[in-house]
């Protein structure tokens, strides 16, 4: 029965409904000029997956201004410039009966010096020398996520999906040890969650009722704490402005790793929110169809693939057919990897995990 629910259309709050409950992970590849203009390789790279049965198409990470900046080959969203080639992508996608939408991203003192100069961040970091944001940079922050959302919009975007994870800015804002400041974006969950509230509240009040607006989270690493963040994604559910949350767990099958939460699974302390119409999905480490239904059988409304997405840009499909379908082993071949569209840049980031792709003499998959 969950491998059927699995293919049953997703009503959203706004917007189109989904043709099934798999969306695509927003996937690092590196494949974007270097002035953040979408480039036909990657414009391909994603339709590829929306003709492979992904009902949600998501772009990689988008920087909301230059200075967010994390890695070379990251497609843009902080000027007028890269709305060209967006609208090529959201035309793409709706052509294959999907549904698009670009992740609004900032990497905060994650962001790469050499290409940003200085990286910022809530307060001055170490880690690379971030400099703390003042008052009136934190709210520029806050309005380039939203001119971000209104490009996409004017693009021909579906929606778009605000990265909260991962240590990135809206994280950094949010994690207690990051996060010193003493002004109204620090100090309480309140006032670091302020800035993330503020960036979707913006979202929904200056774009059209219909667009959808996402939401990702992550509760552990980078200074999470998990009951604050399952406080906040309850909050954010209960008010309605996002259409779906998807919770980024690393390994949806993990337990907390935080002593006081141990004994039931990490997903489960966010499955038994109240969530009104808004959606929850979860990813991590889903590389066959039955963890996929099962997702849903545990309480998820949406899986969100990425790794497996990478592998076959036609995972929801063969899943559809194939209850038993899994994932082809790792390492994988080049060849392979070239056939479903990935490019010698993409190529070169995947060599960057361990066992992923193999080498030459390695027989791989």
């Amino acid at each position: 029965m969950s491998h059927a629910r699995l293919f049953e259309p997703l009503k959203l709050a706004r917007g189109s409904a989904l043709k099934n409950r798999l969306m695509l992970a927003p996937l690092t590849n590196q494949q974007s000029h270097a002035d953040g203009r979408l480039s036909e390789n990657e414009i391909r790279w994603l339709t590829m997956r929306a003709a492979g049965g992904f009902a949600l198409v998501m772009t990689a990470a988008a920087p909301v201004q230059q200075i967010g900046q994390g890695y070379t080959g990251q497609l843009g969203i902080f000027d007028d410039q890269h709305i060209e080639g967006l609208a090529q992508f959201a035309s793409a996608v709706r052509e294959k009966g999907s549904i698009s939408a670009v992740q609004l991203y900032h990497g905060g003192e994650r962001a790469d010096p050499e290409l940003v100069g200085t990286p910022v961040a809530p307060t001055y970091s170490a880690r690379n020398g971030a400099r703390a944001l003042d008052l009136d940079e934190v709210e520029q922050v806050r309005e380039d996520f939203i001119e971000a959302a209104l490009r996409a919009e004017k693009a021909g975007c579906d929606g778009v999906q605000i990265h909260g994870a991962h240590g990135y800015i809206l994280a950094q804002f949010l994690s207690p040890t990051i996060n010193q400041r003493d002004d109204r974006y620090g100090g309480s969950l309140e006032n670091r969650a302020r800035l993330m509230l503020e960036v979707i509240d913006g979202i929904r009040r200056r774009c059209r009722p219909d667009f959808q607006v996402g939401l990702r989270l992550s509760p552990e690493r980078f200074g999470m704490r998990l009951a604050e963040v399952r406080e906040l994604a309850g909050e954010i559910m209960q008010q309605g402005q996002i259409d779906y949350l998807d919770m980024s767990l690393w390994d949806v099958s993990k337990d907390p790793h935080e002593e006081d939460f141990q004994g039931r699974s990490l997903l489960s302390y966010f499955t038994d929110l109240p969530r009104g119409e808004v959606r929850l999905g979860a990813a991590g480490k889903i590389m066959d169809a039955a963890t996929a239904a099962g997702l849903i059988e545990d309480g998820c409304d949406f899986v969100t693939i990425g790794r497996a997405g990478i592998l076959r840009h036609d995972f929801p499909e063969r899943a559809r057919r194939d209850p038993a379908y899994t994932s082809p082993p790792q390492p994988i071949t080049v060849d392979h990897l070239r056939e479903e569209g990935v490019t010698d840049e993409f190529l070169d980031y995947l060599r960057t995990f361990t066992g992923f792709v193999a080498e030459e003499g390695d027989k791989g998959a």
